[in-house]
């Protein structure tokens, strides 16, 4: 791969500094005693410090210099004085090292003293530095210049995920969002474990895909010789270890579903699921308000959150609906008793598009996504859903074409999912059976049928609840992220496009292109100073790498970036 100009300098250097004995990637570690941040909280004149990070600025003047050394907490201003540093005559460590051979992004060891500049700013005045890291590769930091106007921050959101180590060090308060999702896990788990439940793993690699309906991965165990599948939801062996007497366990699993990738769905995800022995949904329903009460004021000082336009409040109690009231209230439809004809002749009247591999649960399901879901933006729990929706889940108390079920819908979308749970073995047959029927139809998301799982509950399971959270899109909702993308330290990319190798001339065009996006071809031209031979053949070498494209106007020829 070719190195960038910066790139050769940097490797110039590195050999530089081994001339020098001094090893750019030093074995032994670096004793730090402060912070940034406990620097500034607990300033005192004249104090001694130990501290580590990158150096994120420099401001080289002669004798003396100024920088900013950034650490997981923030920065602070380092003051490099060379008769400070190097007390004796040798003042190689000034002269040479820090002022010709090291960078911005650099890693430094500074030892020093605490001092206010004539200004107030808290600095340290470098007496020792090591170098720890040596950077080969510059930074995308963003250029500011005389007026104060920031260029070339590094901004792209395909850019930001894919170098997310870069992101994390050139706009450092994207870890707020992920310090707010450990404060959002810890908050749950002290909810959980004050109650006496019990953290529990359960397998990734599952010989049948249960406990939701969606498309699973599959891979192959070669020492089996058998296929197994990724998990697409751990329901079915908590359930295991209620039956076992275990009376409350839950798990924050990394699930994983092969289907479709969006602003709020990455085919890798996490989820909080939770099942307590001897409750129902009634009881759930309670609990969830309580936790999410509790999980969001951990996480942000308040029961308010911000998301978009919307201010939601995760105050309990939350607002309950039916289900068949819902779908009666957005589109005058009543699924009450209707058949799978009905319902799809229904969906189609209403311009929803289904199929016939659609059952009456999916069918229910897509007219309440589509025409009801959209609606609820304060937390609400949509409750008593049909039978044929819901496999898993107990026959309602009071009606047996319903079961007892409810999903909390906030902005639109679903964030947990709940039951009173199935815990008859014969019933919980007959409704594997009907999702058997399903798969045959072509429906690939309908479930398997898990014989284990039902001579499980034939041992008998007590009465219980379950609960599942999508933690990724309710961290969305309390940090104010309006794509998954951004919650994720590494959400999954389609592969990265190598550049394309183009000549110099070529590149010269490319770099005079992208500073203006769209420009005139003559004028494109007459500014890349290139002879007639050489101008044709950088733009075809760039129209022809798919790299720029030329679109004929009313107004003339003009090339575009693709």
């Amino acid at each position: 791969m070719a190195l960038s100009e910066q790139e050769q300098i940097r490797r110039q250097k590195l050999a530089e500094l081994r001339k020098l004995n001094i090893n750019p990637y030093p074995a032994e570690g670096f004793d730090v005693d402060a912070t940034t941040a406990s620097i500034k909280s607990n300033f005192e004149e004249g104090k001694q410090v130990s501290i580590a990070g990158r150096l994120m600025a420099r401001r080289i003047q002669g004798k003396a210099s100024f920088a900013e050394l950034q650490d997981s907490e923030g920065r602070i201003q380092v003051y490099f004085n060379r008769d400070e540093m190097c007390p004796g005559e040798d003042k190689t460590l000034y002269n040479e090292v820090y002022k010709k051979l090291m960078d911005i992004g650099d890693f430094v060891g500074i030892k020093g003293e605490l001092f206010k500049t004539k200004v107030g700013e808290m600095t340290v005045m470098v007496k020792d530095m090591q170098l720890l890291s040596k950077s080969l590769k510059p930074l995308p930091l963003p250029k500011t210049d005389a007026d104060g106007n920031v260029h070339d921050g590094f901004t792209d959101p395909e850019q930001r995920y894919r170098q997310r180590y870069a992101d994390l060090v050139v706009n450092p308060h994207v870890k707020e969002v992920f310090k707010k999702r450990t404060k959002l896990y810890t908050a749950m788990r002290t909810f959980f474990n004050d109650r006496g439940y019990f953290e529990v793993e359960t397998p990734i690699l599952q010989a049948i895909p249960g406990g939701a309906a969606a498309k699973p991965f599959i891979t192959q165990h070669n020492a089996l010789g058998i296929p197994l599948y990724l998990r697409i939801a751990n329901e079915l062996y908590l359930k295991r270890l209620i039956v076992g007497g275990l009376d409350g366990v839950y798990e924050f699993s990394k699930n994983f579903r092969n289907e479709g990738m969006d602003r709020t769905h990455n085919p890798e995800f996490t989820a909080m699921e939770i099942y307590v022995a001897y409750k129902d949904y009634n009881w759930m329903m309670e609990f969830t308000e309580q936790l999410l009460e509790y999980s969001a004021k951990e996480v942000n000082g308040t029961t308010k959150a911000t998301f978009g336009e919307h201010e939601i409040d995760f105050k309990a109690p939350y607002a309950r609906v039916t289900m068949r009231d819902a779908i009666l209230e957005h589109t005058g439809f009543d699924i009450n008793g209707k058949s799978e004809e009905e319902l799809r002749a229904a969906a189609l009247e209403m311009e929803i598009e289904v199929d016939e591999t659609m059952g009456k649960g999916k069918l229910i399901d897509e007219i309440f996504g589509e025409k009801c879901e959209a609606k609820y933006i304060q937390p609400t729990f949509i409750t008593d859903y049909p039978k044929s929706m819901s496999p898993l889940t107990k026959e309602h108390r009071d009606n047996p074409e319903l079961t007892e079920r409810f999903e909390l819908i906030v902005c639109g979308k679903e964030v947990a999912n709940a039951y009173s749970e199935l815990n008859d073995p014969i019933d919980q047959r007959e409704r594997f059976e009907e999702q058997m029927a399903l798969l045959d139809k072509g429906d690939d998301e309908a479930m398997f049928i898990d014989q284990d799982f039902l001579r499980a509950l034939e041992y008998g399971m007590p009465p219980t609840a379950g609960l599942g959270i999508g933690m990724d899109r309710l961290i969305m909702y309390l940090t104010n992220q309006q794509s998954i993308q951004e919650v994720l330290f590494f959400p999954q990319m389609k592969p990265e496009k190598k550049a394309p190798e183009v000549s110099e001339d070529a590149k010269t065009v490319l770099d005079l292109l992208k500073s203006a996006e769209k420009i005139e071809l003559s004028a494109l031209k007459d500014q890349s100073g290139l002879s007639n031979k050489k101008w044709d053949k950088a733009i075809k070498e760039l129209t022809k790498n798919e790299i720029a494209k030329v679109e004929k106007t009313e107004d003339g020829l003009w090339v575009n970036l693709v």
